[in-house]
């Protein structure tokens, strides 16, 4: 298992195109990946779960990775959450 905190950059947070891309991307791993939010798992691969756990600009988010691909699913995890989902 590998784990980091980070903070939401962007300004709107995860609405609904950075958490469907986040999503999407996050589905291509075998590793289980889940955002910790406010005391919530959140499955990372579920657009609708991270869409009611309301994650917005300045939160702070873990993120937990494990399984086989783990190391890969958080670099592009904290690629995506770190560059802003390129807003």
């Amino acid at each position: 298992m590998v784990s980091k905190k980070l903070t939401v950059v962007n300004a709107q947070g995860f609405h609904m195109r950075p958490a469907s891309d986040f999503a999407k991307e996050m589905g291509a791993f075998t590793s289980e990946i889940t955002l910790k939010h406010n005391g919530v798992d959140v499955n990372a691969k579920s657009l609708m779960n991270i869409m009611a756990a309301c994650i917005k600009c300045g939160n702070e988010l873990e993120v937990v990775c494990e399984g086989p691909d783990e190391e890969a699913a958080l670099a592009k995890a904290c690629e995506m959450i770190e560059s802003g989902f390129g807003e």
